[in-house]
């Protein structure tokens, strides 16, 4: 079984590596952006577990390591 986990600060949460992207954005021409923020991406595979147990191994994870809970959320789907 395969899953993401997708990892974001949350709001209210100073991101200056997303603003330092966004004015990039910027200095490289492109318009209309109105704010970048950045996260980061996990793509995990399980075995020997269904959706059920897969889903609460995740979320473990995401409370013990993958987030830092306090300043970021996080997402967790079953992608295969």
């Amino acid at each position: 079984m395969k899953a993401r986990v997708t990892v974001t600060l949350k709001n209210g949460v100073l991101d200056p590596q997303g603003q330092a992207i966004e004015g990039a954005l910027g200095s490289l021409g492109f318009t209309g952006i109105g704010a970048v923020r950045q996260g980061k991406v996990f793509d995990i595979e399980l075995t020997d577990c269904n959706k059920d147990t897969a889903l609460n191994l995740l979320n473990d994870m995401c409370e013990k390591l993958l987030a830092n809970t306090v300043i970021e959320d996080y997402t967790v789907s079953i992608t295969g």
